[in-house]
């Protein structure tokens, strides 16, 4: 009966410990190795629920998930920092298109909103030379047709009649001395003459009432104002018996078969334009119609309130179809092209002071590049550093991407650093561990003693046995 309750015991005994032996090696985690069974070395793990919180050793999170690894690329040595490799299923998740830099020509259009204004060099703007009264209007209605030296109006002035008065003396004098035996004599009537004529001509008498004055001898009370060149009268200033002085406008004409469009473009467009451009502009006034002009000039200033730059441009209207003051649309053609590296716009991640491209170095691998960027034009911009033709850059989701490298980069460098106080020697530590093994020789001593004091002890135990075995 005893030796049966032994064996049954001996047997529980030996079943409970291997069950306690199995359950350890289930509760306790598997250490993965340092490297992977594919051969890349493990370089940290992290979080799978916060990228940002990483660990050198295997962990789990507050939710009980494992920790990734993260491996080292097979050629790290050779990638620049912030390389990333994403898997192709990741990839096609995320979205990630792709466009290929290109060497071409670019070229712009600029669209703006384009006014009709008058040719500033076909206005005149009429003004009496001297004071008086407007006796009457032979063109009294705005939007007139006149023609170049057309009768606009008689005007009577007390200036013009004794300008006259002296000018039928001077003729007068110049008629009795014209015999004068002495030479200067005549010479000085006629000069008097002359001086005479002029000042008439400088107070605008048409030349067909000084030739009435030379043959009648007769003083005009009223003389003509006629029209200095051919246009539109676009303004009257008088009308009859008012009282005019030199500064009141009588007439401002215009002539349209000329106009000119003021249009203003923004500070990133004016390195495209330059003078001589060809223009093209639509009016809804004028369904169906292009009328095609140049850009004649680019004003020297910005607008303070828009920060746009005017321009102005000139257009033919010889039909008249165009009226001052319309709003038009106005393309302008920059003759201005650029041969160079071009890549879609929305492929350049702009922060700050850096503009950034990733492009594509194998399938899944991507590698951050500064550049240097040119003009742009329709969605695309020239680069002028950093990117080489043929090259495939990242069009869409590269912002997931550069979230990615700036944290490998960010851990690439924080583990850099790491090494590098592990690889210094810490004086402070060595200066201790001399000092311990200094206080440990008298300890070594001891326990050589305690030793032969246990083995003498021991076998006076042994003799003591066998007294009592005899």
């Amino acid at each position: 009966m005893n030796k049966s309750v032994v064996i049954i015991a001996f047997l529980m005994l030996v079943a409970g410990l291997a069950g306690g032996y199995w359950l350890a090696g289930m509760q306790q985690p598997e250490q993965p190795s340092a490297t992977s069974s594919a051969g890349k070395k493990i370089l940290f793990y992290r979080s799978p629920m916060n990228p940002s919180v990483t660990s050198p050793t295997p962990a789990k999170d507050s939710m009980g998930m494992d920790y990734v690894p993260v491996y080292a690329d097979d050629d790290s040595e050779k990638s620049p920092p912030g390389t990333v490799r994403i898997d192709g299923v990741t990839v096609q998740n995320i979205g990630v298109r792709t466009a290929k830099a290109v060497q071409t020509t670019l070229s712009h259009k600029i669209r703006a909103v384009g006014r009709v204004a008058y040719d500033e060099e076909r206005l005149v703007r009429l003004h009496p030379k001297t004071e008086g009264w407007i006796e009457k209007l032979n063109v009294d209605k705005t939007g007139q047709w006149v023609k170049k030296n057309t009768d606009l109006l008689s005007i009577y002035s007390p200036q013009l009649v004794a300008s006259q008065q002296e000018y039928i003396l001077a003729l007068n004098n110049l008629k009795a001395l014209e015999n004068s035996p002495i030479e200067d004599i005549r010479k000085g009537a006629e000069e008097l003459v002359k001086s005479s004529r002029e000042r008439l001509k400088l107070l605008d008498v048409p030349a067909h009432q000084l030739r009435e004055l030379e043959r009648h001898h007769k003083i005009k009370k009223s003389l003509h104002i006629h029209a200095p060149a051919e246009g539109i009268v676009m303004n009257i200033g008088a009308r009859e018996g008012q009282f005019v002085t030199p500064a009141t406008e009588i007439y401002m004409i215009a002539d349209l078969r000329r106009i000119w469009v003021y249009a203003e473009i923004y500070e990133y467009e004016l390195p495209w334009v330059k003078e001589g451009d060809p223009v093209e502009m639509q009016l809804a006034g004028v369904p169906g119609k292009i009328f095609k002009g140049t850009l004649a000039y680019i004003y020297p200033y910005a607008e303070a309130k828009t920060r746009t730059i005017k321009v102005r441009l000139v257009f033919d209207n010889s039909e008249l179809m165009l009226k001052p003051e319309m709003f038009a649309q106005v393309t302008i053609y920059a003759g201005k092209q650029v041969n160079a590296i071009v890549i879609p716009s929305e492929a350049v991640i702009r922060s700050g002071s850096r503009n950034q491209v990733f492009v594509v170095r194998a399938p899944g691998k991507f590698e951050p590049r500064q550049v240097t960027l040119g003009l742009a034009s329709n969605g695309h911009v020239a680069v002028l550093d950093g990117v080489k033709a043929g090259e495939d850059v990242v069009t869409s989701a590269q912002f997931l991407i550069d979230s990615e490298s700036k944290l490998r980069e960010a851990t690439a460098k924080m583990l850099q650093a790491n090494s590098e106080e592990k690889q210094q020697p810490d004086p402070s530590a060595s200066m201790q561990g001399m000092e311990m093994n200094h206080q440990n020789k008298p300890a070594n001593q001891t326990d050589h003693s305690a030793m032969k004091q246990m083995n003498s002890d021991a076998t006076d135990g042994s003799k003591w046995q066998e007294m009592n075995n005899d």
